[in-house]
């Protein structure tokens, strides 16, 4: 294995290892956090509507 080879593949294996810790970070913290914002934010619009009327 040459030396280019193996910058190579250090640079395939530093780049597959952040998008996998990425993807991990978002699915276990971002996205779910989102959805309970939106999700709370709604509830409160509706109860906003209720009490105007």
């Amino acid at each position: 294995m040459e030396f280019d080879q193996y910058l190579g593949f250090l640079a395939f294996l530093s780049i597959f290892t952040m998008g996998f810790w990425l993807m991990f970070f978002l699915l276990l913290f971002v996205i779910p956090y989102w959805l309970f914002g939106y999700f709370i934010e709604q509830i409160q619009i509706k109860s906003k509507k209720k009490l105007k009327r």
